[in-house]
């Protein structure tokens, strides 16, 4: 098939039978056939039947598409902190920091509001993470040394993995660390 087809063609499929076209990827069709449901369909695939074609629109692009992108460029370019839970049994806590000097007062901190420096702090390691990967003024060695450091620096943070409430989350150090990334 050498057609470019729109959103609304309709075609037939060898095997999945008769659908609709409801997204175009550069690559691929998102069609959705009434026996199997929502499936991609290579563009490239010959034996799609064409019952009515669509024109194509010249400038599509899909939703996915725009903010894959645009997230991939937030991520790349900004300070901008990603939104990480505080594990449930935290919620509305508080940490009391009690000298150890007689006569100073204790102070409190509410465990979200030292949560979310934790999350800073995270966010601007993996932003100076990249920055170093991306860099074309260090060597690979360079790299490689810079990147154990930090590495070492997620390790000793490791202890605060206690407040995350999603594993996914969590500080990985050295053990834990399986490849290093360039």
């Amino acid at each position: 098939m050498n057609e470019e087809l729109g959103i609304g063609s309709r075609v037939k499929h060898p095997e999945f039978g008769i659908g609709v076209v409801i997204n175009v990827k550069p690559k691929t069709y998102t069609v959705v056939f009434n026996e199997k449901g929502r499936l991609e369909i290579s563009k490239s695939f010959n034996a799609l039947e064409i019952i009515d074609a669509v024109e194509a629109d010249t400038d599509l692009i899909s939703f996915s598409e725009v903010e894959r992108v645009f997230t991939n460029i937030i991520k790349k370019h900004s300070d901008l902190q990603e939104t990480v839970p505080l594990g449930n049994k935290w919620l509305g806590g508080k940490i009391i920091l009690v000298p150890g000097q007689a006569g100073l007062q204790p102070k409190e901190v509410p465990i979200d509001a030292f949560f979310n420096k934790i999350i800073m702090l995270r966010d601007r390691l993996r932003v100076m993470e990249q920055r170093i990967n991306a860099s074309e003024n260090l060597n690979e060695e360079e790299k490689i040394n810079l990147q154990q450091y930090l590495t070492r620096i997620y390790g000793s943070l490791t202890t605060f993995n206690v407040l995350f409430k999603d594993d996914k989350d969590h500080f990985v150090g050295e053990r834990g660390k399986l490849d290093v990334r360039f």
